[in-house]
């Protein structure tokens, strides 16, 4: 049997041993998403021949990712199932992207069933597209950043642990202006998530930015590494009563990050109008499709 335990800052090392030197580039996969989301989600590793496995909870459903490793994929695949079905539970496995849906069918024909949410696709960009700007295309993120520097002075920032007090005001701010009853519970999480990422900035190898207008902070972004060529961006916060901040720090960001990171992966829209539209107008090239796909054969 799988030997699982809490996801703790102490497992990076174990976990992105294997996730830094993977093809996936699901948000799920970032260690620092893994580690901040924990208090909601319960989620558990354990690594077993040469395989590293996670497994956690969604409401009442316990649910995994797909095995990372080198070796046997279809015994990797075995392992998880006879968890779930030590528990009674039928074998859910989340975020398995098209070429994972392949492999499972490959693997076991028949076995699993697959439902796509399009609300939890992952958007993937060309980290030279959110940097440079360039074409007709992103003419009107080009005007709002020009008219934002037309009317502003501003200093860009790496973050750095002594402005985490600036990055929770902020957020604060954030939440007050953007409040609603019907996802109260949703950003009191994120925040909860955010305040944990930010005290472990260094710790969970966070990278970040900031706007300055005035000495104010206006806006804030980080995030982390998925793979050798994929950066994640967790969260990016602004104060929206200055116009074409969000486009200035997004852009500010893209521009610094290493060369090596072919992709940026800005996560998921949840299903909110404004965020998919927001998404959407910056082009991805990957809109990432990722499935739940379950068996509910259970083998004892």
């Amino acid at each position: 049997m799988l030997n699982f335990k809490p996801i703790t800052i102490q497992d990076k090392e174990a976990i992105t041993a294997y996730t830094r030197s993977s093809s996936y580039l699901n948000c799920d996969f970032a260690f620092s998403n893994m580690c901040s989301w924990r208090f909601l989600y319960d989620s558990e590793f354990a690594v077993d021949e040469d395989f590293l496995f996670i497994r956690f909870y969604i409401k009442q459903y316990r649910v995994y990712m797909c095995p990372i490793g080198n070796g046997d994929p279809k015994r990797a695949f075995k392992k998880i199932e006879a968890d779930a079905a030590a528990n009674d539970y039928p074998l859910r496995i989340f975020g398995v992207i098209p070429a994972g849906k392949e492999m499972l069918e490959t693997l076991f024909p028949g076995d699993f069933t697959f439902t796509a949410n399009r609300n939890y696709f992952d958007y993937i960009y060309l980290r030279e597209d959110l940097s440079a700007l360039k074409g007709k295309k992103y003419q009107p993120k080009r005007n709002h950043i020009n008219k934002f520097k037309k009317n502003y002075a501003y200093t860009y920032l790496p973050i750095t642990p002594d402005m985490v007090p600036q990055c929770l005001q902020l957020e604060q701010q954030w939440m007050l202006s953007n409040h609603t009853e019907q996802d109260a519970d949703s950003l009191k999480f994120e925040n909860r998530s955010m305040v944990f990422a930010l005290n472990n900035f260094d710790a969970l190898d966070l990278t970040g930015g900031a706007i300055f207008v005035a000495n104010e902070m206006v806006a804030f972004t980080y995030g982390s590494p998925i793979n050798p060529f994929t950066f994640g961006v967790h969260v990016e916060k602004a104060d929206i009563r200055y116009e074409g901040i969000f486009s200035v720090i997004n852009q500010e960001f893209a521009s610094r990050l290493p060369e090596q990171y072919l992709y940026i992966n800005r996560e998921e829209d949840l299903g909110l109008p404004g965020l998919r539209q927001s998404k959407l107008s910056y082009q991805p090239a990957i809109l990432l499709e990722k499935n739940m796909a379950v068996n509910y054969i259970i083998q004892h």
